[in-house]
């Protein structure tokens, strides 16, 4: 297998803390809070460090984007979920927290010609006249890939970091079976 470094450039998390949350009270309790629920139905809230922003709902699910680290997005959930508390003493310390989509990018050093790619590599779209990458879906593991002639690739779906990277490992290694690389 090829060893290909890949970079980890965003974590979507969820929490469900439980219990329903009363955002008017708990956006009190954060600051620089974006809340207009003619706009929206949750609080968007951004933290400086790790910097991510955190969706809050009524129904006392979270969502938070932006962290680079599976760390940096539960340290970011905590810490939100923490202030909340300041304003709810009710909101359980215990809950789960799970990793929906992480977003990884890698460069496979070499130009690819994506209409060979195209005709070639099994599970393909590609539509050169409405996006320039082509589109690459992977059963195992489960994640999307987009290959762009340049090189440079771009994960999803991944859960895992460990995911992301046998996915693009797996892409060259197919792509160099395939003669297409």
């Amino acid at each position: 297998m090829t060893d290909v470094d890949i970079k980890i450039e965003n974590i979507v998390a969820s929490a469900a803390i439980g219990k329903d949350i009363e955002l008017t009270e708990v956006s009190k309790a954060l600051e620089g809070v974006d809340f207009n629920r003619e706009q929206f139905p949750g609080l968007v809230f951004k933290l400086k460090e790790p910097k991510t922003a955190a969706l809050i709902f009524s129904s006392g699910k979270l969502v938070c984007t932006g962290a680079k680290s599976i760390d940096d997005s539960i340290l970011a959930i905590n810490k939100t979920v923490d202030l909340m508390r300041t304003v709810d003493k009710d909101i359980p310390h215990e809950f789960e927290i799970k990793i929906q989509n992480i977003v990884a990018s890698a460069n496979l050093e070499a130009t690819l010609n994506l209409e060979a790619v195209a005709l070639e590599l099994e599970n393909t779209e590609y539509e050169p006249e409405q996006f320039p990458g082509l589109v690459y879906r992977l059963q195992d593991p489960k994640v999307v890939l987009l290959l762009f002639g340049s090189g440079k690739v771009v994960c999803t779906g991944a859960k895992t970091k460990d995911d992301a990277k046998l996915g693009v490992e797996r892409a060259y290694d197919r792509l160099s079976e395939l003669d297409l690389i």
